[in-house]
Protein backbone atom coordinates (compact mmCIF):
# COMPACT_ATOMS: atom_id res chain seq x y z
CA UNK A 1 0.00 0.00 0.00
CA UNK A 2 1.29 3.58 -1.02
CA UNK A 3 1.68 6.17 1.96
CA UNK A 4 0.67 8.34 -0.50
CA UNK A 5 -2.87 8.53 -2.18
CA UNK A 6 -3.44 10.34 -5.48
CA UNK A 7 -2.30 13.77 -6.00
CA UNK A 8 -5.14 16.36 -6.63
CA UNK A 9 -5.28 16.73 -9.96
CA UNK A 10 -3.79 20.13 -11.14
CA UNK A 11 -3.40 19.95 -14.60
CA UNK A 12 0.81 20.70 -14.44
CA UNK A 13 2.04 18.00 -16.59
CA UNK A 14 2.09 18.94 -20.27
CA UNK A 15 1.11 22.61 -19.37
CA UNK A 16 3.85 24.32 -21.68
CA UNK A 17 3.13 24.77 -25.16
CA UNK A 18 6.69 26.05 -26.29
CA UNK A 19 5.65 25.51 -30.44
CA UNK A 20 6.78 28.63 -32.35
CA UNK A 21 9.25 29.32 -29.21
CA UNK A 22 13.31 30.98 -30.01
CA UNK A 23 15.23 29.00 -27.36
CA UNK A 24 18.79 29.41 -27.11
CA UNK A 25 20.09 26.45 -25.34
CA UNK A 26 23.62 27.68 -23.48
CA UNK A 27 25.92 24.81 -23.89
CA UNK A 28 26.10 21.91 -26.13
CA UNK A 29 27.33 18.92 -23.15
CA UNK A 30 24.85 15.78 -22.91
CA UNK A 31 21.72 17.33 -21.35
CA UNK A 32 22.36 20.45 -23.65
CA UNK A 33 21.54 18.41 -26.64
CA UNK A 34 18.94 16.79 -24.57
CA UNK A 35 16.73 19.21 -24.13
CA UNK A 36 17.25 20.97 -27.68
CA UNK A 37 16.36 18.67 -29.75
CA UNK A 38 13.16 18.40 -27.19
CA UNK A 39 12.34 21.39 -27.55
CA UNK A 40 12.84 20.74 -31.28
CA UNK A 41 10.64 17.87 -31.40
CA UNK A 42 7.98 20.24 -29.45
CA UNK A 43 7.94 22.82 -31.94
CA UNK A 44 10.17 25.18 -30.87
CA UNK A 45 13.29 27.25 -32.97
CA UNK A 46 16.33 25.86 -31.11
CA UNK A 47 19.83 27.56 -30.92
CA UNK A 48 22.54 25.69 -29.07
CA UNK A 49 25.37 27.55 -28.08
CA UNK A 50 28.92 26.62 -26.63
CA UNK A 51 32.10 29.00 -24.99
CA UNK A 52 34.36 26.15 -25.85
CA UNK A 53 35.52 24.01 -29.02
CA UNK A 54 32.57 21.56 -30.19
CA UNK A 55 33.49 17.92 -28.64
CA UNK A 56 33.64 14.83 -31.08
CA UNK A 57 30.50 14.40 -32.64
CA UNK A 58 28.69 17.21 -31.22
CA UNK A 59 27.88 19.79 -33.82
CA UNK A 60 27.70 17.21 -36.18
CA UNK A 61 25.08 15.33 -33.76
CA UNK A 62 23.31 18.70 -33.78
CA UNK A 63 23.30 19.62 -37.37
CA UNK A 64 21.51 15.76 -38.15
CA UNK A 65 19.06 16.68 -36.28
CA UNK A 66 18.56 20.42 -37.91
CA UNK A 67 19.60 22.39 -34.68
CA UNK A 68 22.09 25.44 -35.32
CA UNK A 69 24.79 25.95 -33.29
CA UNK A 70 27.73 28.15 -32.10
CA UNK A 71 30.96 26.78 -30.19
CA UNK A 72 34.15 28.73 -29.29
CA UNK A 73 32.05 31.27 -27.96
CA UNK A 74 28.40 33.42 -27.85
CA UNK A 75 27.50 35.35 -30.50
CA UNK A 76 24.59 38.28 -30.16
CA UNK A 77 22.27 35.72 -31.57
CA UNK A 78 21.83 33.85 -28.21
CA UNK A 79 20.18 36.33 -27.04
CA UNK A 80 17.78 37.06 -30.07
CA UNK A 81 15.17 34.28 -27.74
CA UNK A 82 12.14 34.16 -26.23
CA UNK A 83 13.95 31.76 -23.22
CA UNK A 84 17.45 30.44 -22.48
CA UNK A 85 18.15 26.68 -21.07
CA UNK A 86 21.22 26.95 -18.74
CA UNK A 87 23.01 23.47 -19.28
CA UNK A 88 23.89 22.37 -15.69
CA UNK A 89 27.80 22.94 -16.00
CA UNK A 90 27.03 26.72 -16.90
CA UNK A 91 28.25 28.67 -13.68
CA UNK A 92 24.82 30.93 -12.89
CA UNK A 93 27.10 34.50 -13.37
CA UNK A 94 28.59 33.21 -16.86
CA UNK A 95 28.83 36.82 -18.46
CA UNK A 96 25.80 35.27 -21.88
CA UNK A 97 23.77 34.41 -18.67
CA UNK A 98 24.28 38.42 -16.72
CA UNK A 99 23.43 39.71 -20.00
CA UNK A 100 20.57 37.55 -20.44
CA UNK A 101 18.85 38.43 -16.69
CA UNK A 102 20.46 42.53 -17.67
CA UNK A 103 17.70 42.25 -20.58
CA UNK A 104 14.96 40.45 -18.32
CA UNK A 105 15.63 37.31 -20.67
CA UNK A 106 14.19 33.91 -18.74
CA UNK A 107 16.61 31.97 -18.17
CA UNK A 108 15.53 27.99 -17.14
CA UNK A 109 17.15 24.85 -16.27
CA UNK A 110 17.26 21.83 -18.69
CA UNK A 111 15.68 19.85 -15.64
CA UNK A 112 12.92 22.44 -15.26
CA UNK A 113 12.33 21.93 -19.07
CA UNK A 114 11.93 18.46 -19.03
CA UNK A 115 9.89 18.20 -16.36
CA UNK A 116 7.00 20.37 -18.38
CA UNK A 117 6.72 17.59 -20.72
CA UNK A 118 7.09 14.10 -18.16
CA UNK A 119 3.36 13.06 -17.13
CA UNK A 120 4.40 10.46 -14.47
CA UNK A 121 5.40 10.42 -11.10
CA UNK A 122 8.93 12.41 -10.10
CA UNK A 123 10.87 11.13 -7.17
CA UNK A 124 14.07 13.15 -7.06
CA UNK A 125 17.10 13.15 -4.90
CA UNK A 126 19.23 15.45 -3.45
CA UNK A 127 21.90 15.86 -1.13
CA UNK A 128 26.00 16.68 -0.76
CA UNK A 129 26.67 12.80 -0.66
CA UNK A 130 25.09 9.68 -1.62
CA UNK A 131 22.69 10.79 -4.57
CA UNK A 132 23.97 8.63 -7.35
CA UNK A 133 23.49 5.31 -4.49
CA UNK A 134 20.68 6.68 -3.27
CA UNK A 135 18.78 7.37 -6.50
CA UNK A 136 20.34 3.86 -8.78
CA UNK A 137 19.26 2.09 -5.56
CA UNK A 138 15.36 3.62 -5.44
CA UNK A 139 15.21 3.17 -9.39
CA UNK A 140 16.24 -0.86 -8.49
CA UNK A 141 13.59 -0.90 -5.63
CA UNK A 142 10.70 0.31 -7.84
CA UNK A 143 11.67 -2.17 -11.02
CA UNK A 144 12.16 -5.05 -8.53
CA UNK A 145 8.83 -4.25 -7.54
CA UNK A 146 7.22 -4.15 -11.25
CA UNK A 147 6.89 -0.28 -11.36
CA UNK A 148 8.24 0.97 -14.67
CA UNK A 149 10.48 3.32 -13.71
CA UNK A 150 13.65 5.62 -15.08
CA UNK A 151 16.64 6.70 -13.59
CA UNK A 152 18.63 9.94 -14.87
CA UNK A 153 18.75 13.58 -14.07
CA UNK A 154 22.40 13.95 -13.04
CA UNK A 155 22.99 10.40 -13.07
CA UNK A 156 23.61 8.63 -16.71
CA UNK A 157 20.97 9.75 -18.85
CA UNK A 158 19.43 13.55 -19.19
CA UNK A 159 16.00 14.36 -17.77
CA UNK A 160 15.27 15.62 -21.41
CA UNK A 161 16.59 12.29 -23.17
CA UNK A 162 14.03 10.06 -21.19
CA UNK A 163 11.29 12.36 -21.80
CA UNK A 164 12.60 11.74 -25.86
CA UNK A 165 13.34 8.03 -25.61
CA UNK A 166 10.23 6.03 -23.93
CA UNK A 167 7.22 6.55 -21.67
CA UNK A 168 6.01 10.15 -20.31
CA UNK A 169 3.89 8.60 -17.86
CA UNK A 170 6.33 5.99 -16.09
CA UNK A 171 7.44 7.34 -12.85
CA UNK A 172 10.99 9.16 -13.28
CA UNK A 173 13.92 8.64 -10.47
CA UNK A 174 16.12 11.43 -11.13
CA UNK A 175 19.15 12.74 -8.90
CA UNK A 176 19.35 16.21 -9.16
CA UNK A 177 22.27 18.72 -8.48
CA UNK A 178 22.23 22.33 -7.17
CA UNK A 179 22.95 23.81 -10.28
CA UNK A 180 20.35 21.94 -11.90
CA UNK A 181 17.87 23.28 -9.17
CA UNK A 182 19.32 27.00 -9.89
CA UNK A 183 17.46 27.97 -12.17
CA UNK A 184 13.92 25.79 -11.84
CA UNK A 185 10.54 27.58 -11.78
CA UNK A 186 7.84 25.10 -11.24
CA UNK A 187 9.98 21.36 -11.05
CA UNK A 188 7.70 19.69 -8.47
CA UNK A 189 8.44 15.88 -7.49
CA UNK A 190 6.09 13.89 -5.75
CA UNK A 191 8.80 12.57 -3.52
CA UNK A 192 11.68 14.57 -2.67
CA UNK A 193 14.39 13.20 -1.18
CA UNK A 194 17.21 15.32 0.82
CA UNK A 195 19.81 13.22 2.25
CA UNK A 196 22.33 15.60 3.44
CA UNK A 197 24.12 18.88 3.11
CA UNK A 198 27.84 19.48 3.58
CA UNK A 199 29.90 22.51 1.65
CA UNK A 200 30.57 21.76 -1.76
CA UNK A 201 31.16 23.48 -4.82
CA UNK A 202 31.67 26.57 -3.21
CA UNK A 203 33.61 28.14 -6.34
CA UNK A 204 30.29 27.88 -7.63
CA UNK A 205 28.31 29.55 -5.23
CA UNK A 206 31.09 32.64 -4.27
CA UNK A 207 32.50 30.51 -1.12
CA UNK A 208 28.71 31.05 0.74
CA UNK A 209 27.71 28.21 2.18
CA UNK A 210 24.41 29.51 2.45
CA UNK A 211 23.94 30.37 -1.29
CA UNK A 212 24.98 26.33 -1.75
CA UNK A 213 22.19 25.51 0.81
CA UNK A 214 19.33 27.41 -0.58
CA UNK A 215 20.36 25.91 -4.13
CA UNK A 216 19.38 22.51 -2.38
CA UNK A 217 16.23 24.01 -0.83
CA UNK A 218 14.37 24.54 -3.78
CA UNK A 219 13.61 20.33 -4.49
CA UNK A 220 11.06 21.77 -1.92
CA UNK A 221 10.07 25.13 -3.32
CA UNK A 222 6.69 23.89 -5.55
CA UNK A 223 5.66 20.75 -3.32
CA UNK A 224 2.20 20.70 -1.66
CA UNK A 225 -0.13 18.37 -1.00
CA UNK A 226 -0.02 14.96 -1.79
CA UNK A 227 4.03 15.39 -2.11
CA UNK A 228 6.80 14.26 0.34
CA UNK A 229 10.11 14.89 1.76
CA UNK A 230 12.43 12.24 2.84
CA UNK A 231 14.90 13.73 4.65
CA UNK A 232 18.53 13.03 6.52
CA UNK A 233 17.31 14.11 10.76
CA UNK A 234 20.94 13.46 11.74
CA UNK A 235 21.65 16.46 9.68
CA UNK A 236 21.18 19.97 10.86
CA UNK A 237 21.43 21.72 8.12
CA UNK A 238 18.81 19.71 6.77
CA UNK A 239 16.70 19.59 9.75
CA UNK A 240 16.75 23.60 9.54
CA UNK A 241 16.00 23.45 5.14
CA UNK A 242 12.76 21.82 5.86
CA UNK A 243 11.79 23.49 8.71
CA UNK A 244 11.67 26.34 6.67
CA UNK A 245 10.86 25.45 3.30
CA UNK A 246 8.38 22.85 3.12
CA UNK A 247 4.90 23.13 3.16
CA UNK A 248 2.85 22.42 6.15
CA UNK A 249 0.38 19.86 3.47
CA UNK A 250 3.73 18.01 2.28
CA UNK A 251 4.38 14.67 4.50
CA UNK A 252 7.51 15.00 6.28
CA UNK A 253 9.54 11.55 6.73
CA UNK A 254 12.78 11.56 8.30
CA UNK A 255 15.69 8.51 8.59
CA UNK A 256 17.75 8.59 11.17
CA UNK A 257 20.66 6.21 13.10
CA UNK A 258 18.71 6.53 15.88
CA UNK A 259 15.26 6.35 17.43
CA UNK A 260 13.86 9.99 17.98
CA UNK A 261 11.40 9.58 14.27
CA UNK A 262 7.38 9.98 14.17
CA UNK A 263 7.28 8.75 11.32
CA UNK A 264 10.39 7.80 9.04
CA UNK A 265 13.19 5.34 9.57
CA UNK A 266 15.33 4.67 12.54
CA UNK A 267 17.48 1.45 13.22
CA UNK A 268 16.59 -0.35 16.62
CA UNK A 269 19.11 -3.46 17.73
CA UNK A 270 20.68 -3.02 14.17
CA UNK A 271 17.13 -3.49 12.42
CA UNK A 272 16.23 -1.02 9.65
CA UNK A 273 12.98 0.07 10.95
CA UNK A 274 10.38 1.96 8.88
CA UNK A 275 7.69 3.87 11.16
CA UNK A 276 4.69 4.95 8.25
CA UNK A 277 0.98 5.76 9.51
CA UNK A 278 1.68 5.07 12.71
CA UNK A 279 2.72 1.10 11.94
CA UNK A 280 5.84 -0.15 12.67
CA UNK A 281 7.70 -2.40 10.99
CA UNK A 282 11.06 -3.78 10.67
CA UNK A 283 12.85 -3.97 7.26
CA UNK A 284 16.04 -5.74 6.81
CA UNK A 285 18.91 -6.22 9.75
CA UNK A 286 21.36 -3.77 8.35
CA UNK A 287 24.37 -6.23 8.36
CA UNK A 288 22.19 -8.05 5.56
CA UNK A 289 22.39 -4.42 3.56
CA UNK A 290 24.62 -5.40 0.30
CA UNK A 291 26.22 -2.14 -0.08
CA UNK A 292 28.70 -1.88 3.76
CA UNK A 293 29.03 1.28 5.36
CA UNK A 294 27.14 3.87 7.50
CA UNK A 295 26.75 6.57 4.79
CA UNK A 296 25.25 3.30 2.53
CA UNK A 297 23.00 2.71 5.52
CA UNK A 298 21.73 6.16 4.97
CA UNK A 299 21.04 5.71 1.32
CA UNK A 300 19.10 2.58 2.19
CA UNK A 301 16.72 4.53 4.52
CA UNK A 302 15.93 7.47 2.30
CA UNK A 303 15.84 4.86 -1.06
CA UNK A 304 13.11 2.42 1.07
CA UNK A 305 10.92 5.41 2.40
CA UNK A 306 10.64 7.24 -1.23
CA UNK A 307 9.92 3.48 -2.24
CA UNK A 308 7.02 3.10 0.10
CA UNK A 309 5.77 6.08 -0.66
CA UNK A 310 4.70 4.97 -4.29
CA UNK A 311 4.01 1.55 -2.95
CA UNK A 312 6.79 -0.80 -2.92
CA UNK A 313 6.59 -3.12 -0.24
CA UNK A 314 8.93 -4.22 2.97
CA UNK A 315 9.09 -7.54 1.54
CA UNK A 316 10.20 -6.11 -1.83
CA UNK A 317 12.47 -3.41 -0.61
CA UNK A 318 14.33 -6.24 1.78
CA UNK A 319 14.92 -8.69 -1.55
CA UNK A 320 16.49 -5.30 -3.66
CA UNK A 321 18.88 -4.19 -0.42
CA UNK A 322 20.45 -7.70 -0.19
CA UNK A 323 21.16 -7.95 -4.06
CA UNK A 324 22.19 -4.34 -4.88
CA UNK A 325 25.55 -4.27 -6.01
CA UNK A 326 26.07 -0.68 -6.17
CA UNK A 327 27.06 1.89 -8.94
CA UNK A 328 30.31 2.51 -10.51
CA UNK A 329 33.00 5.09 -9.12
CA UNK A 330 31.42 4.81 -5.70
CA UNK A 331 33.37 2.73 -3.68
CA UNK A 332 33.76 0.45 -6.47
CA UNK A 333 35.95 -2.62 -5.36
CA UNK A 334 38.56 -2.81 -8.61
CA UNK A 335 41.16 -5.75 -7.80
CA UNK A 336 43.13 -7.35 -5.28
CA UNK A 337 46.59 -7.86 -5.96
CA UNK A 338 49.53 -8.92 -3.21
CA UNK A 339 46.64 -8.78 -0.38
CA UNK A 340 46.22 -5.21 -1.02
CA UNK A 341 42.36 -4.28 -1.87
CA UNK A 342 42.48 -1.58 -5.33
CA UNK A 343 38.96 0.59 -4.88
CA UNK A 344 37.52 3.15 -6.83
CA UNK A 345 35.99 6.14 -5.73
CA UNK A 346 36.24 8.71 -8.39
CA UNK A 347 32.74 10.13 -7.57
CA UNK A 348 34.04 11.43 -4.14
CA UNK A 349 34.54 15.14 -5.27
CA UNK A 350 34.10 16.46 -1.59
CA UNK A 351 35.75 16.37 1.91
CA UNK A 352 32.30 14.66 3.36
CA UNK A 353 32.48 12.22 1.04
CA UNK A 354 36.61 11.07 2.08
CA UNK A 355 35.34 10.88 5.13
CA UNK A 356 32.42 8.37 4.66
CA UNK A 357 34.91 6.65 2.62
CA UNK A 358 37.66 6.17 5.78
CA UNK A 359 34.98 5.05 7.33
CA UNK A 360 34.18 2.34 5.38
CA UNK A 361 37.11 0.23 5.76
CA UNK A 362 38.82 -1.44 9.02
CA UNK A 363 42.05 -1.70 7.57
CA UNK A 364 45.22 1.02 6.80
CA UNK A 365 44.28 2.83 4.04
CA UNK A 366 47.06 4.32 1.00
CA UNK A 367 44.90 7.27 0.16
CA UNK A 368 45.07 9.03 -3.57
CA UNK A 369 43.47 12.88 -3.00
CA UNK A 370 43.96 15.91 -5.24
CA UNK A 371 42.53 17.90 -8.40
CA UNK A 372 40.96 20.73 -9.05
CA UNK A 373 40.31 22.29 -5.75
CA UNK A 374 36.42 23.08 -4.93
CA UNK A 375 37.48 25.41 -1.99
CA UNK A 376 38.22 22.53 0.45
CA UNK A 377 38.38 23.21 4.04
CA UNK A 378 40.64 19.12 4.85
CA UNK A 379 41.10 20.31 8.71
CA UNK A 380 37.58 18.17 9.23
CA UNK A 381 39.90 14.42 7.54
CA UNK A 382 42.49 15.38 10.10
CA UNK A 383 41.01 13.02 12.60
CA UNK A 384 39.85 10.35 10.11
CA UNK A 385 43.48 10.71 8.15
CA UNK A 386 45.40 10.10 11.32
CA UNK A 387 43.68 7.34 12.64
CA UNK A 388 42.81 5.71 9.51
CA UNK A 389 45.77 6.59 6.38
CA UNK A 390 48.83 4.89 6.36
CA UNK A 391 50.16 7.51 3.78
CA UNK A 392 49.03 9.93 0.90
CA UNK A 393 49.87 10.30 -2.29
CA UNK A 394 48.97 13.93 -3.52
CA UNK A 395 47.36 14.26 -7.29
CA UNK A 396 46.44 17.45 -9.46
CA UNK A 397 46.12 20.51 -9.28
CA UNK A 398 45.77 21.05 -5.58
CA UNK A 399 48.37 18.39 -4.84
CA UNK A 400 50.69 21.27 -2.54
CA UNK A 401 47.40 22.27 -0.52
CA UNK A 402 47.03 18.57 0.02
CA UNK A 403 50.49 18.36 1.07
CA UNK A 404 50.45 21.48 3.33
CA UNK A 405 47.48 19.90 5.17
CA UNK A 406 48.51 16.57 5.90
CA UNK A 407 52.26 16.44 5.55
CA UNK A 408 52.55 16.85 9.21
CA UNK A 409 50.19 13.78 9.90
CA UNK A 410 50.85 10.93 7.82
CA UNK A 411 53.52 10.81 5.23
CA UNK A 412 52.54 12.40 2.21
CA UNK A 413 54.14 11.95 -1.73
CA UNK A 414 53.22 14.30 -4.69
CA UNK A 415 52.59 12.23 -8.41
CA UNK A 416 52.35 14.30 -11.95
CA UNK A 417 50.32 11.51 -13.26
CA UNK A 418 47.92 9.32 -12.47
CA UNK A 419 50.29 6.62 -13.60
CA UNK A 420 52.56 7.99 -10.99
CA UNK A 421 50.33 7.84 -8.11
CA UNK A 422 49.31 4.31 -8.48
CA UNK A 423 53.07 3.04 -8.36
CA UNK A 424 53.82 5.15 -5.24
CA UNK A 425 50.58 4.14 -3.70
CA UNK A 426 51.23 0.39 -4.71
CA UNK A 427 54.93 0.73 -2.80
CA UNK A 428 53.21 2.32 -0.23
CA UNK A 429 50.61 -0.25 0.92
CA UNK A 430 50.86 -3.66 2.43
CA UNK A 431 49.23 -6.76 2.52
CA UNK A 432 45.74 -6.00 4.31
CA UNK A 433 45.90 -2.55 3.43
CA UNK A 434 43.60 -0.88 0.99
CA UNK A 435 44.80 2.15 -1.88
CA UNK A 436 42.01 3.94 -2.31
CA UNK A 437 40.82 6.70 -4.78
CA UNK A 438 38.85 9.08 -3.03
CA UNK A 439 40.23 12.33 -4.54
CA UNK A 440 38.12 15.10 -2.38
CA UNK A 441 37.99 17.75 -5.49
CA UNK A 442 36.41 17.60 -9.31
CA UNK A 443 38.37 15.88 -11.88
CA UNK A 444 38.48 18.66 -14.61
CA UNK A 445 42.71 19.31 -14.15
CA UNK A 446 43.48 15.68 -15.54
CA UNK A 447 40.21 14.32 -16.85
CA UNK A 448 37.33 15.02 -18.46
CA UNK A 449 35.01 14.13 -15.41
CA UNK A 450 35.25 12.03 -12.52
CA UNK A 451 33.87 8.80 -14.82
CA UNK A 452 37.41 9.09 -16.79
CA UNK A 453 39.05 9.65 -13.77
CA UNK A 454 38.10 6.44 -12.39
CA UNK A 455 38.13 4.84 -15.76
CA UNK A 456 41.78 5.48 -16.12
CA UNK A 457 42.53 4.47 -12.26
CA UNK A 458 41.05 1.27 -12.90
CA UNK A 459 42.81 0.81 -16.74
CA UNK A 460 45.58 1.40 -14.66
CA UNK A 461 45.70 -1.11 -11.96
CA UNK A 462 44.42 -3.89 -13.64
CA UNK A 463 47.74 -3.43 -15.84
CA UNK A 464 49.97 -4.18 -12.87
CA UNK A 465 51.79 -7.24 -13.37
CA UNK A 466 51.86 -9.38 -9.77
CA UNK A 467 55.27 -8.44 -7.58
CA UNK A 468 58.08 -11.35 -8.52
Amino acid sequence: MAVLGERPVTGERGRVQVAGWRVSVIGAARSGRAVARLLKAEGATVFVSDRDAAAAGAAEGLAREGIDAEFGGHSGRVQEADLLVVSPGVPSDAPVLRSAAAAGRRVVSELEVASWFWEGDILAVTGTNGKTTTTALLGRMLTDAGITARVGGNIGTAFSELVLEGDRRATAVLEVSSFQLDHCETFRPRVAALLNITPDHLDRYGGVFDQYVASKARILMHQDAGDAVVYGADDATVRAVVARSARPSVLRLAFTSGEAVEEGAYLREGVLMHRLQEKEQPVIDADAISIPGTHNLYNAMAASLAARCVGVSPARIRATLRNFKGVEHRLEFVRELGGVRFINDSKATNVDAVRYALGSFSGPIVLLLGGRDKGNDYSVLGQPVRERVRAIVAIGESAAKVREAFGGIVPVEVAMTMEEAVERSRRQARPGDVVLLSPACASFDWFRNYEHRGEVFKAIVQSLEPAP
